[in-house]
């Protein structure tokens, strides 16, 4: 089964940043939590699956959206991840929103999974 596969260590092959909007201190003492640029909190290998795409129109154009599974293995940073972070490809720069919540998809605190989209990070 294909979906085996991402379940060997050898399978995880691309290397992905995990990061989260840090704090934005706006010079007055007041900081807003949140509100900064983009910061990797971990990097980590990981197995990313293709799922079948799909075409949304926003403002009267058509884009591509394609979504992927990610397989990584469940540490406790990993535990972190939220739907507010995004996934940075470090070979090629493209990020990825995530879209899911994490899912532990055997049931033996050995894996991680969640779905991320490209093309709609913020």
């Amino acid at each position: 089964m294909a979906r085996d596969v991402a379940f060997r260590a050898g399978a995880l092959r691309d290397y992905l940043h995990f990061q989260r909007k840090g704090d934005l201190d706006n010079g007055w003492g007041d900081i807003t939590t949140g509100a900064g640029d983009w910061e990797t909190v971990f990097s980590a290998y990981a197995a990313m699956r293709p799922l079948r795409g799909s075409e949304a129109v926003m403002a009267d154009r058509l884009g591509g959206i394609q979504p992927y599974v990610v397989t990584v293995r469940q540490h406790a940073a990993a535990l972190q991840v939220t739907t507010a972070w995004r996934v940075v490809d470090a070979r090629t720069g493209r990020s990825f929103a995530i879209v899911s919540p994490l899912a532990d998809p055997d049931g033996k605190n050995a894996w991680l999974e969640f779905i991320v989209r490209e093309g709609v990070v913020e």
